[in-house]
């Protein structure tokens, strides 16, 4: 109803439907359906047209409604301000956990922009593996949890915000760039990746696993940042987020090696299954939802 308010609105000013369409980005016949269903609601004419004259004439009726209709939308977005500035003013404390890669390359742009609107909102935050991550979720140690890769969908509420490609990266002056790639060649490189129980590990041995290679050699980092800085000084081969090396892409400290397919992972939020989240935590969310369309 709403939106058949401001449409009428809209063609009671313009004095013609085409034109009122064109103003709010409906069709013609959107438009004329939007009215015909006012009338058909406030059971009266609204609108007399004129076929032979192409003009429209506001009914009696039509006119007691546009006045009425402009202090109800009138009304409807102060009050939608309004509540707008009570969300701003909401007060509380949330403890947010993070996993590596999210923590490191996401989460300090999300926080800055999430901080400008909710400044009395306390935050916490937890940066950890993925394992250790939904382990404290779990036991309620946390509110949400941001992670990547594999979630448990038996023990949490989960929703992905992003498909992250994991890519095969190298140092820009690594032997391995001037050499047909093998299997075999590329088993007697170094590897280097995280910990077990982290989600870039686990996205690590599933590729090894599916193109069945099997590492000479495996340097295992705590960091993403040790990871990105071992890899760039040619000391060997990752398997890792493009977060992590995209800015040493942009200057060509480090490159791709081309693989036949695409790897993907998710990343997503999690809650324990089965609880409500707060009006805070929901804040959060819907907050990151928006934020990730736009950043990735």
């Amino acid at each position: 109803m709403i939106e058949e308010l401001k449409t009428f609105i809209c063609v009671v000013e313009c004095n013609n439907f085409t034109k009122a369409g064109e103003k709010i980005g409906l069709s013609q016949p959107s438009v004329s359906l939007h009215i015909k269903n006012l009338e058909q609601y406030f059971e009266t004419t609204l609108i007399q047209r004129s076929v032979k004259q192409k003009k429209i004439f506001i009914t009696k009726q039509g006119k007691l409604l546009y006045e009425k209709a402009k202090k109800i939308i009138n009304i409807l977005e102060e009050t939608k301000e309004e509540l707008s500035g009570y969300e701003s003013k909401m007060k509380g404390v949330l403890h947010i956990g993070c996993s590596f890669t999210l923590g490191e390359y996401f989460i300090p742009s999300f926080l800055g922009v999430f901080r400008e609107k909710y400044k009395d909102i306390e935050l916490y935050i937890t940066i950890e593996n993925t394992s250790h991550i939904c382990e404290k979720v779990e036991n309620y140690e946390l509110d949400l949890g941001l992670i990547e890769g594999t979630v448990n969908k038996n023990k949490f509420t989960y929703e992905s915000i992003y498909e992250d490609n994991i890519v095969l990266a190298v140092g820009k002056n690594n032997p391995i760039l001037k050499n047909k790639i093998s299997k075999e060649y590329i088993e007697n490189q170094v590897w280097i990746g995280r910990e077990k129980g982290s989600g870039s590990r686990e996205q690590l041995d599933l590729f090894l696993l599916k193109n069945k290679i099997s590492p000479k050699s495996i340097i295992v980092l705590g960091s993403n940042y040790a990871i990105k800085e071992t890899v760039k000084n040619n000391l060997g081969i990752t398997f890792i987020s493009s977060l992590v090396v995209e800015e040493e892409l942009k200057y060509d400290n480090i490159r791709l090696i081309p693989m036949d397919d695409k790897y993907t992972r998710d990343f997503s939020y999690i809650y324990p299954k089965g609880s409500k989240t707060s009006t805070i935590a929901r804040v959060f969310i819907d907050m990151l939802k928006e934020y990730s369309k736009n950043y990735f």
